[in-house]
């Protein structure tokens, strides 16, 4: 799973709209505290749907803080 991080609400739900309208499978949670964001909302979503949902945030302009990985010594900026 790869998690979106926002600097606001509104873009979190925005995208999330957005993400369902397009059937792509997510997941809205909690910022992880070691992501420094403005929004306490991420929406995390299968990794092998990242193109897709870049594609969306571009054409959307979706402000977002970024795309993360989790990996065993934390989050990893991928976007």
């Amino acid at each position: 799973m790869l998690l979106i991080a926002f600097d606001s609400t509104q873009q979190a739900l925005r995208t999330e709209m957005l993400l369902d309208y397009a059937e792509i499978e997510s997941d809205t949670q909690p910022t992880p505290k070691s992501i420094t964001a403005g929004c306490a909302l991420s929406i995390g979503f299968p990794e092998e749907d990242f193109a897709k949902v870049k594609e969306i945030l571009v054409a959307e302009e979706v402000e977002i803080r970024g795309v993360f990985r989790q990996e065993a010594d934390g989050y990893v900026q991928v976007l």
